[in-house]
């Protein structure tokens, strides 16, 4: 039951109830401080299924209704993402504080532009990065805060399933921007390169993708993402000089394993006698924090906008991975061609570090 129809509450209006839609309305709806004032939808019958949910919200088919409402202080844009920039750009002019589904635009000038009125006018824009917020993304990060891991060496994902296609995406803009956004709050670095390999089998744009990202300090990140695949799978590993994990996103209860696994070296003989020792300790299954990541993000949108605070998922950590997604693109339009972060991103926008 929700309990925060106060009249203090952030008053949301949400664009958007086809796929994850439902999931973004209904955290709003249960989070303390705030009220989902009204829904829009271009389909009638996705409007009819918010009425049998919620009765007394309003409902329309026209988005302008709740970026103009005086009555909405925030918007919530869960839309493909081609509507993602205009809505964006009205609800900043209109006054509206923007929460925005991945990936935050379509290019990098989108993103800028979106940034830049975000800034004249005080307003907050998040980007609907969830997995920032699930319990083994935090676990990872604390691990690596703890130097748990040692000196990271890799990241190292796979993320294929078998569609589902999109008409306006490819399977890099679908699936990367949840490994780029997980990659730029692990790694506290820029990408030095990316290097990209993929191809279109079904309807045109890839639904498979290689994609290999340099970092410094011997730091190497790759990505399997594919819609052609037979089976689900959502595992990452990490290496680091201390310890191993593996991540299955898929687990119902052991989601990560950390491994006490490694190579040790040592040289004898002025150098010339390279000895390579394995170490092979316990396994540990660490306890992670069982909240829906929606749950505590819309709750963190609620308190930055009411605290006047920046998100750390903030419009420029969307527009780094747009970055990342567009020299994507470039790489695989020249067939695996090596792209430099310097040549897509503007110099401020390259030596920031995620928070």
């Amino acid at each position: 039951m929700n309990n925060n129809k106060n009249s203090a509450a952030l008053k949301i209006g949400v664009i958007g109830y086809g796929y994850w839609g439902p999931n973004v309305v209904r955290n709003f709806y249960n989070t303390p401080n705030a009220s989902v004032v009204s829904v829009s939808d271009l389909s009638t019958k996705a409007l009819q299924r918010v009425r049998r949910m919620y009765p007394s919200m309003a409902v329309t088919t026209n988005a302008m209704d709740i970026v103009t409402s005086p009555e909405i202080d925030a918007v919530a844009i869960v839309t493909p993402i081609t509507y993602h920039f205009p809505l964006a750009k009205e609800a900043l002019l209109n006054g509206k504080h923007v929460f925005v589904e991945k990936p935050f635009t379509a290019t990098v000038a989108e993103a800028e532009e979106l940034i830049e009125i975000a800034e004249r006018k005080n307003l907050r824009i998040m980007v609907d990065h969830t997995f920032l917020f699930n319990g083994a993304v935090r676990k990872i990060r604390e691990l690596i805060d703890e130097n748990v891991l040692g000196n990271l060496y890799y990241y190292d994902s796979t993320r294929v399933n078998l569609g589902i296609f999109q008409h306006d995406a490819n399977v890099v803009w679908d699936l990367a921007p949840h490994d780029f956004s997980i990659i730029d709050y692990l790694i506290p670095h820029a990408p030095e390169a990316i290097i990209a390999t993929g191809e279109k089998h079904v309807n045109g744009v890839e639904d498979m993708a290689f994609i290999t990202m340099y970092f410094p300090e011997k730091v190497i990140a790759h990505l399997n993402v594919n819609w052609l695949s037979p089976v689900k799978v959502r595992t990452t590993l990490i290496g680091g000089e201390k310890k191993m994990l593996v991540w299955n996103d898929l687990e119902a209860d052991e989601k990560i394993k950390v491994y006490d696994k490694g190579v040790e070296r040592t040289n004898q003989n002025g150098g010339y006698d390279l000895r390579v020792s394995y170490r092979a300790g316990d396994l540990w299954v660490p306890r992670i924090e069982q909240v829906e990541a929606l749950t505590a993000e819309t709750q963190y949108f609620v308190d930055c906008v009411l605290r006047n605070e920046t998100p750390f998922n903030d419009g420029k950590a969307g527009l780094r991975v747009v970055q990342m997604l567009e020299a994507v693109d470039r790489s695989i339009s020249q067939k695996g061609k090596m792209i430099y972060w310097q040549d897509v991103a503007p110099k401020a926008a390259a030596s920031e570090v995620s928070a």
